[in-house]
């Protein structure tokens, strides 16, 4: 082989190297370049989705069952939660109900998420009283009660409050409405306000599932 022929070839193998580096080099910067998609726009359905999860804060409470919970137990799953009372005359029953109904109404390929009673009112709601009013709705219905502050600190963190007082002698409980949408991660991805309408909360349950799938897709990839 001459020297023109083996320069050819040198020069060939060359352009065949630049030109796959070139190849590899776009798709790492293509991958690298890829950003969260934003969260999606609900207001439609009255949902805030926060663009970065917000963490819960930690915490200690006892479930419908009597174990014990904590944040770390929320994990795994996506969990609507809804601060509220046993006693609660209106609300509480009516939200319930439409978490019972967006249950029935989310597509079998979604994943199934729990629904979790937060209580305003440990003095009266024992374990054994959650247990008997979570179970009316099914078996994805939970509860948790336990010390006061923790419970209001709880409620805080899912942008909720409650409030006691006495009238006529008899305990009344006011409190936020709306419900909380917890991710897998166990934190707080979402607020739902009222009026809840359960075709409306099933559509944003997809909705922000498969945003959050798909980021999830993206940072992986």
């Amino acid at each position: 082989m001459n020297s023109s022929i083996r320069l050819t070839l040198f020069l060939l193998l060359l352009l065949v190297i630049l030109i796959f580096g070139l190849v590899i080099g776009r798709q790492v910067y293509l991958v690298g370049d890829q950003q969260p998609e934003p969260a999606p726009e609900l207001v439609e359905l009255n949902t805030y989705v926060y663009d970065q999860p917000r963490e819960l804060v930690e915490f200690t409470l006892t479930n419908e069952k009597g174990e014990t919970v904590t944040r770390e137990s929320l994990k795994g799953r996506w969990t609507f939660a809804f601060v509220g009372y046993t006693n609660c005359p209106d609300i509480c029953p009516a939200a319930m109900a439409n978490l019972r109904r967006t249950e029935q109404l989310l597509s079998s390929e979604l994943p199934q998420p729990d629904y979790l009673l937060v209580s305003a009112d440990p003095e009266h709601d024992s374990p054994e009283k959650l247990k008997a009013y979570t179970d009316f709705f099914g078996d994805n219905f939970h509860g948790l009660t336990g010390d006061l502050e923790t419970l209001r600190a709880l409620a805080k963190s899912l942008n909720a409050v409650f409030v006691h007082r006495q009238v006529d002698g008899e305990l009344l409980v006011d409190h936020s409405g709306h419900f909380a949408l917890l991710n897998p991660d166990g934190r707080l991805a979402a607020v739902i306000q009222p009026p809840h309408d359960p075709e409306a909360l099933a559509e944003a349950f997809e909705r922000i599932y498969e945003w959050a799938r798909d980021n999830r897709l993206k940072v992986s990839s």
